[in-house]
């Protein structure tokens, strides 16, 4: 579950994945499977194929992508999350969700 985004935001998001744009949107989030991990980003683009080259030139694994049209993303969270943020300059993702 996402917590701590404002419907806007997420429309926001939502816009800029359709429209073929590299879009992030990072907020808290809860899964049992991951007790240590209290945020995500969520990385979308409606084109699969800059989506797949993104995951790439991050060293990241394209098998991880979420393939949920109209929607698709993957998911960083970790030490991989903070160290994409900084090299992407989105500073304020990590400030605003620590």
């Amino acid at each position: 579950m996402a917590f701590g985004i404002t419907r806007a935001e997420l429309n926001q998001w939502k816009e800029a994945v359709a429209r073929g744009e590299t879009a992030y949107l990072t907020h808290y989030w809860y899964d049992p499977r991951f007790p240590e991990v209290r945020t995500v980003t969520k990385v979308g683009n409606a084109n699969l194929e800059r989506l797949t080259d993104w995951c790439i030139a991050h060293g990241l694994n394209p098998k991880y992508i979420h393939n949920r049209p109209p929607f698709p993303h993957f998911d960083l969270m970790g030490w991989k999350q903070k160290d994409i943020l900084a090299k992407e300059n989105l500073l304020h993702h990590m400030d605003r969700f620590k």
